[in-house]
């Protein structure tokens, strides 16, 4: 033989089998965004009706584009051109209501979730001028007046007014905020996190009044967590001695911020207490503006957060009149106060009052217009209603509840479906609702995004991943597929399943379970953002390139699929929920390419939750389980999100003490892997220290990684290369 053409048929063979078996994933790659498709982000609908704006990808600029071309038509600003002050980065903006300035966002820092601190810059469009908004330090939640003419934000929890036509002119409309005291004008920590808020502040129609929430917080009990010098990022200050944070954090049953609406005359610079009825221990989630100077919007709710009003307020008289009452079986949605809309002469009111969420327009007087939709799907999203025409555009799941369509319902009743493609739909759309932009998925395609008419007809495509796609064409990738099963107490669960590129009917693989789990939520949609790190499952697929098959179902309690299967879950929150994990573990196990004995669950703070349960269940299915920034007893979480669901721990005494991590610790069974960040805000680690007491004093063997400073999101650095890589490292331990 011709040891020369040998070694090139050996050389061609070789790379013949590795364009065949194509590339391996990197776990690195896929913790530092690799793989995140493009998308548009900070897409502002101007008032034109017919252009929007967006920041440039350098943060440079603020660009207008078309809504009916895409092109660009325009630059509002251009940091290397303005005049005045200098930036670096545009890190967000607002508008003015006449459009003729803007307020521009910089060296931004996070508080909490959604709250956080600014230095913000005032542009006059015209003059192309940059000045600051205040020389006295970073800013809140800034707040234009309806007549462009004024800014109202909020430092150190007192509200400041900014008059633009007396040479930004600043003063203070409130002086009794005090840090975990008494704050004006933003949430505290609760109503943030729970009524997904970071703003409680408006002025009336006729820019002369500034009205807000008060949240006196002094008798809430709080929470310190232990801060280190670490690193990534370093805290010199705390090199020798650690030091805390201190915040107040309700839990069930104790005392929450006494809240009440004040508003403020700007010429008189008086101070007035809106007289609302509102029980003592009431919830105040939203206030919102009108168009009549004579009423604010404030909406209220009982404690036990079943009784929803909407009052209209007169900030001068400070008479409040109810307007739409709600009440609803178990517990209100926190979505209702995302998407509840008010025109210049409606409000469009998201309710579950038929076992469904819908939706019911009103006038501003509280009388019932008429209800948009009745039939037995979801609506899932409000992007507003045409007070000139008389339709409401929403998305909703009308082909089940994997599914989300870009919808619209006419005056005359008539449903229409504008979006074109199955799998999940969502929209941007024109400030006249003249035009949309459609992002669409599915759970083989990266988002796309298309221009479309309010017909649906689509004018342009402007993303289609196909970078992305070309990208992952050359890696070694598994099918995803989505998939239904019947329990065996009757219940039909949705799911998704990620396989190994070279599956094989004939084989018996491990099988990962991922899932979430908690109320409302949905991780399985046919969408391509699914998976514990999204980005088309692709972790999953890491591991699929490890041997493993890899599933999701979304248990009892979980959304879209109406309030009866969603609020199943009522005072007992983890019975039910696990229960459906370990029964998705037994039907894995019935087929027959799964290996029984070697299954595995993990989950992050809910689904953390939903981890322990499931392996303490009482059916020992899992050989191995990792659970992230677990909540362990619902008895250490907030007032807000628990109580919705179990009400206070006087009322449910059982559903506390009986249904939780803790209680069952002796239950265990298979290897488990805690991980907790020690600077978590939102599920404390108190959760993971008392749970891993109660194993060691049932004499549990289990692993535990904490991480230093970090929050509910355990990233930083090398922090979430780091987590993952423990996590797989774990179940390749156990379950190979």
């Amino acid at each position: 033989m011709n040891t020369k053409l040998s070694f090139i048929a050996f050389a061609l063979l070789s790379f013949a089998i590795s364009i065949k078996a194509g590339d391996k994933l990197n776990l690195r790659d896929i913790t530092r965004g690799e793989f995140m498709a493009e998308s548009m982000t900070e897409v502002c609908p101007l008032a034109d009706g017919e252009t929007y704006a967006q920041i440039s990808d350098d943060g440079k600029r603020i660009v207008t584009y078309s809504f009916k071309t895409g092109k660009q038509v325009g630059v509002l600003f251009d940091a290397a051109t303005a005049r005045g002050a200098q930036i670096n980065r545009v890190q967000g903006y607002i508008i003015s209501p006449d459009g003729r300035r803007l307020l521009i966002q910089t060296k931004t820092r996070p508080i909490y979730r959604r709250s956080f601190t600014a230095e913000y810059y005032i542009f006059m469009i015209q003059n192309n001028k940059l000045e600051p908004l205040s020389e006295g330090g970073p800013q809140q939640t800034p707040v234009f007046s309806p007549d462009g003419n004024q800014i109202a934000f909020v430092r150190d929890n007192n509200i400041h007014l900014v008059k633009l036509l007396y040479d930004n002119a600043e003063s203070l409309v409130t002086k009794d905020g005090k840090f975990n005291e008494v704050i004006n004008g933003i949430p505290d920590w609760v109503y943030e996190e729970e009524f997904s808020t970071n703003c409680s502040m408006v002025f009336s129609a006729d820019s002369k009044q500034i009205v807000w929430i008060r949240y006196d917080e002094s008798a809430v009990p709080q929470y310190s967590m232990q801060l280190f010098k670490g690193l990534a990022p370093e805290y010199e200050y705390y090199r020798d001695y650690p030091g805390d944070y201190t915040y107040k954090y309700p839990v069930p049953g104790k005392q929450n911020s006494k809240v009440k609406v004040l508003s403020y005359d700007i010429k008189s610079h008086q101070t007035r207490t809106i007289d609302l009825p509102l029980d003592a221990d009431g919830y105040i989630p939203r206030i919102m503006a009108t168009s009549d100077p004579g009423k604010i919007a404030i909406f209220t709710l009982n404690r036990h957060q079943d009784d929803l009003k909407v009052y209209m307020a007169n900030p001068l008289s400070t008479v409040a009149k109810l307007i739409i009452e709600d009440k609803i079986d178990k517990y209100i949605k926190e979505e209702t106060f995302e998407n509840v809309q008010i025109t210049d002469k409606h409000i469009l009111l998201p309710s579950e009052r038929d076992g469904y969420n819908h939706l019911y327009l009103y006038n501003h007087n509280g009388q019932l217009m008429r209800q948009i939709v009745t039939d037995k799907y979801v609506v899932k999203d409000v992007y507003g209603f045409d007070d000139a025409t008389g339709d409401a555009y929403f998305a909703a799941n009308p082909k089940g509840a994997t599914d989300q369509q870009v919808m619209v319902a006419r005056q005359n009743g008539k449903i229409e479906t504008l979006s074109q493609k199955a799998g999940v739909n969502d929209a941007i759309f024109s400030k006249n609702f003249k035009y949309f932009i459609n992002i669409w998925s599915d759970i083989d395609n990266p988002s796309q995004y298309t221009l479309c008419q309010n017909n649906g007809k689509v004018l342009l495509t402007m993303i289609e991943n196909k970078e992305l796609k070309k990208k992952l064409s050359q890696y070694d990738l598994g099918k995803k597929e989505l998939f239904t099963f019947t329990t065996s107490e009757g219940v039909t669960l949705n799911g998704w399943m990620v396989k190994p590129a070279d599956f094989s009917p004939a084989k018996k693989y491990p099988v990962i379970m991922y899932q979430y789990g908690g109320p409302g939520n949905q991780q399985v949609l046919n969408r391509w953002a699914i998976g514990i790190s999204g980005n088309g499952a692709i972790l999953e697929q890491y591991l699929c390139q490890q041997g493993y098959i890899c599933v999701c179902v979304d248990n009892r309690g979980t959304g879209g699929r109406g309030a009866e299967f969603e609020k199943c879950t009522y005072l007992r929150l983890g019975e039910l929920e696990s229960r459906d994990q370990v029964e998705t573990a037994i039907w894995l196990g019935q087929q027959s390419y799964v290996d029984k004995s070697r299954i595995g669950i993990w989950g992050w703070s809910y689904g953390g939750w939903n981890t322990l349960m499931s392996m303490s269940e009482g059916r020992p299915v899992f050989k191995a389980g990792v659970a992230i920034a677990p909540p362990t007893n619902w008895r250490f979480y907030d007032t807000i999100y628990t109580e919705r669901y179990m009400r206070t721990p006087q009322e449910n005494p059982k559903g506390y003490d009986e249904v939780n991590p803790i209680y069952r610790a002796a239950n265990l069974t298979g290897a488990l892997l805690i991980c907790h960040g020690l600077a978590d805000d939102n599920v404390h680690y108190q959760n993971s220290a008392e749970y891993v007491e109660a194993l060691v004093q049932s004499d549990k063997d289990f692993r535990q990684l904490v991480y230093t400073n970090r929050n509910h999101g355990i990233y930083g650095g090398n922090t979430r290369n780091h987590l993952f890589r423990q996590a797989i490292n774990h179940f390749n331990a156990e379950l190979k």
